[in-house]
């Protein structure tokens, strides 16, 4: 007898990407993996307290609003992934440990402690598989219509981890692809006290990332993952702030490695 297949997802669950301005006609085409924090209900709370669900190990704090003011500054398409990265982490290979994480900073996880196979695979099959069909869906559509296409991940991170205090506001991550960063850090640099720091505080590789590695360089498209210090982007008004700042350097930019407007 055929072991019954689990599935995680319900009606009540909302779909595992959200598709913002999709005909928008700029260059730059946003990604943000770690936009929410919802649980899918058949999960419950993961066996953790309400506060510790509203902190960075769940979400990258402020990145969703800051994606959609920033899509409205570049007339970007943007895309957003409203799960919790406890769930399962949208910007992980499914075949690496951080994927699912058990623990996340210094907080235990519950709720993913000795999962089974099947569960582990509902949640590649029901989040991670779909959101990453609809980017790449999105990006071969704008290819085939020829449309200039920048890729561009949002993500944010705290202003101190494990004790050590984060000086800088913004980390432009790269991996094969630098031109992109160069030309907005160049720009970003330029804006009096301003602190812009190349591949912190993380820095990118196949490992440690997968969206960009995977959608973005195998195609050869200029790339760039953008993290601003969460303390910038706590309320609207920050988040506005830091999106103005971030599209002055990086509408530019986008024209230039792409050729759009030619």
């Amino acid at each position: 007898m055929m072991e019954e297949v689990q599935t995680l997802l319900t009606a009540e669950d909302p779909p595992p990407v959200t598709l913002y301005r999709e005909q928008a006609a700029g260059p730059v085409l946003l990604v943000c993996e770690h936009a929410g924090r919802r649980i899918p209900a058949r999960l419950g709370d993961l066996g953790l307290r309400a506060e510790d669900r509203a902190r960075h190990i769940a979400w990258d704090v402020g990145a969703a609003g800051l994606a959609r003011e920033l899509a409205g500054l570049l007339d970007a398409c943007l895309l957003m992934q409203p799960y919790s990265r406890l769930v399962c982490d949208c910007n992980r290979r499914p075949d690496v440990e951080s994927f699912i994480v058990t623990v996340s900073e210094d907080t235990p996880v519950p709720g993913n402690i000795g999962i089974a196979p099947a569960e582990r695979q509902a949640r590649i099959r029901e989040v991670f598989a779909p959101f990453h069909r609809e980017v790449s869906e999105t990006v071969e559509r704008r290819l085939g219509l020829g449309t200039p296409t920048v890729f561009v991940t949002i993500h944010s991170f705290t202003p101190v981890f494990f004790g050590e205090h984060r000086p800088m506001h913004i980390g432009l991550l790269f991996n094969r692809h630098e031109e992109l960063a160069a030309r907005v850090g160049h720009r970003l640099r330029r804006v009096e006290g301003l602190i812009v720091a190349d591949n912190e505080p993380y820095a990118m590789d196949d490992e440690s990332d997968y969206t960009v590695p995977f959608h973005a360089e195998r195609r050869g498209l200029p790339c760039l993952e953008i993290e601003v210090r969460h303390d910038l982007l706590r309320d609207r008004e920050g988040q506005r702030r830091m999106a103005k700042l971030l599209a002055a350097a990086l509408a530019p930019a986008a024209v230039e490695v792409s050729g759009a407007g030619r």
